[in-house]
């Protein structure tokens, strides 16, 4: 995967798809994989982390998945609220193929997966769910939560998982330092070398 990152809009790589089998929402599924992703043996431990640190998605309304990958978040809001519109959102064409055919063989019609630029700019959201992709660069980064996060609905949260050796507590205060009043950031749990981080709006 020579000069190819899973935040590649089109990944050059010739496609090899694999089947894996992971549980979400409390039950196993096979799912559909491939190179050119983020994580596509399984899914991956702050994925996992984030996954069993944050409560059930709210029923219905809007919930975004930032930096969807193969769809794991996505996919679990979408099996968990059934009346809600889930969008996962990536730039990486190949993982939003994926959450698409991974939304059609497990029957859900609930699911967006889209770029960015695709989102329509009146949507908000009544809850954010990410694994951020650290290693696009802090400006990056930087620029992705600053976007989306004041997307949030009053009285919704974004919850991110963010490795700890990754710079979780700079992001932390970063965030308190950068979203405007009405907004507050909780550390909601610690575990194997991940914090999970809420961003609550008032």
């Amino acid at each position: 995967m020579a000069n190819e990152h899973y935040f590649s809009e089109t990944p050059e790589s010739e496609l090899k798809l694999r089947t894996i089998r992971v549980p979400l929402a409390g039950q196993m599924y096979e799912l559909v994989t491939a190179n050119g992703i983020f994580s596509p043996e399984r899914i991956d431990t702050g994925t996992q982390v984030l996954l069993a640190h944050t409560p059930p998605a709210p029923p219905g309304g809007d919930l975004l998945d930032l930096g969807c990958g193969w769809g794991p978040i996505a996919l679990t809001l979408a099996l968990e609220s059934p009346h809600a519109t889930v969008w996962a959102v990536d730039v990486n064409e190949r993982a939003l193929e994926l959450v698409r055919r991974n939304a059609q063989s497990l029957g859900l019609t609930n699911i967006n997966a889209c770029k960015p630029v695709d989102v329509p700019d009146d949507v908000s959201f009544m809850s954010i769910r990410s694994n951020p992709p650290i290693r696009v660069g802090k400006d990056e980064l930087h620029g992705m939560l600053e976007r989306w996060i004041p997307r949030l609905e009053p009285g919704s949260d974004a919850w991110l998982v963010v490795q700890r050796n990754l710079g979780s507590d700079s992001l932390h205060r970063w965030l308190e330092g950068t979203l405007p009043v009405g907004y507050t950031i909780t550390r909601a749990a610690t575990n194997k070398g991940y914090r999970v981080l809420k961003v609550k709006r008032r």
